[in-house]
């Protein structure tokens, strides 16, 4: 088995035919489909159910479709990361970021990093705390931007300073008489929960005795800012969500709850080598 192979199974499984992967990967479909045969003659096991037009994976295809992804993009990633260093280049840092980041990711402190590393490329990967610490655990990434609460013990953190939940809201003041809010101030508004904090609001709430008005939950605040910003609801977001350029299209205001409260963190893999470019990007974007 080699990536040969695997960039041709993956073409196989992600265009539904043999026919429309060899013109995807300009190949003739004979030699194709023996390089298929001779795979799954090394595997030991079928990959594909072949029917008259079309293909589709079995559950051992289904388990080396997910492993082949990972292979061929940490190979493609150390192709590039080689490729700079033969260039003159100094590197290529490989981040993943939950999309709650917002402003903190681009603080002036980076764009001074930058000024001085005009060298260093950038791989960002967007995706929710648990897919981070998985590409993280895979070495897909050296460095993870995640949202507390995660299971710590595999990774060596530096915390950003806690921050609060807000209300973000492009309409009417819930309750302009006051700069913060409560708990209570939340009830019968529409809101629109990030998924991951849904359940820890329902907790908060049920200790006011109190039942919130969900009326969206997704997995990604970019989405809750976007619908807040639409005027259909209210966003329940960490505060650096919230970039200087959405605050000139929407308000905030903090809630006043302790046990809302995150922080961002900075993550690598424990006992696992650090380059030393990721360990000045860290003290970068950590610098206060």
């Amino acid at each position: 088995m080699d990536l040969r192979q695997l960039t041709y199974f993956l073409a196989i499984a992600e265009e539904g035919q043999i026919t429309a992967a060899a013109r995807r990967l300009n190949m003739a479909q004979p030699p194709l489909s023996q390089q298929m045969k001779a795979l799954e003659e090394e595997l030991g096991v079928e990959l594909f159910q072949r029917e008259p037009r079309s293909v589709t994976l079995t559950d051992a295809g289904e388990i080396l479709y997910r492993r082949a992804r990972q292979l061929i993009t940490l190979a493609d990633s150390t192709r590039r990361e080689i490729g700079d260093f033969k260039s003159g280049l100094r590197g290529t840092l490989s981040i993943g970021t939950v999309s709650s980041s917002g402003s903190v990711i681009l603080r002036p402190a980076l764009r001074q990093f930058h000024d001085s590393h005009r060298g260093i490329r950038f791989e960002i990967y967007d995706g929710n705390t648990f897919h981070i610490l998985d590409m993280l655990r895979k070495g897909l990434i050296e460095i993870g931007i995640v949202r507390t609460p995660f299971k710590q013990e595999a990774f060596d953190c530096t915390f950003l300073p806690e921050e609060p939940m807000v209300l973000a809201y492009a309409g009417k003041d819930p309750n302009p008489d006051k700069e913060t809010l409560t708990i209570p101030d939340l009830e019968g508004l529409p809101l629109i929960v990030y998924r991951r904090f849904n359940q820890l609001l329902l907790d908060v709430c049920e200790g006011y005795n109190l039942t919130p008005s969900i009326l969206c939950r997704n997995d990604d605040a970019r989405t809750t800012l976007l619908w807040a910003e639409a005027s259909l609801g209210y966003a329940v977001v960490p505060a650096s969500a919230l970039s200087p350029s959405r605050l000139t299209t929407l308000h905030m205001k903090v809630i006043d709850e302790p046990r809302l409260y995150t922080r961002l963190a900075v993550i690598t893999a424990k006992h696992r080598y650090l380059s030393g470019i990721a360990g000045q990007f860290i003290e970068a974007l950590t610098k206060a």
